[in-house]
């Protein structure tokens, strides 16, 4: 799963945004802040055996995706426990997938 900077984390609590054209706007009404909240917790809880959280970097270039959109959500993971997956994982993972196939 992408999580996007629609749903950001600032260190204290969540913030809600849209894109709209070629800018984010705050999300205000509280049931299109419940239905974004309600998206994200479906993707989240659907997972039977496995369950990877992908997090852009960001882009200083592009003010779409300023990497300060992203790295509240993944200090926010990391702080509550989701462990980052590393290249030697990946290899891990590879090589056991192979050992069962």
């Amino acid at each position: 799963m992408c999580w996007d900077a629609n749903l950001r984390f600032n260190g204290h609590q969540f913030e809600y945004f849209n894109f709209n054209g070629t800018k984010w706007q705050n999300v205000n009404k509280a049931e299109n802040v419940l239905y974004l909240k309600n998206a994200y917790r479906v993707l989240l809880t659907r997972a039977r055996q496995g369950f990877i959280i992908f997090i852009p970097d960001g882009d200083d270039k592009d003010i779409t995706r300023r990497p300060e959109y992203y790295n509240g959500i993944y200090n926010y993971l990391k702080e509550i426990g989701i462990e980052e997956i590393t290249s030697s994982h990946c290899t891990f993972l590879l090589n056991k997938e192979s050992q069962i196939n």
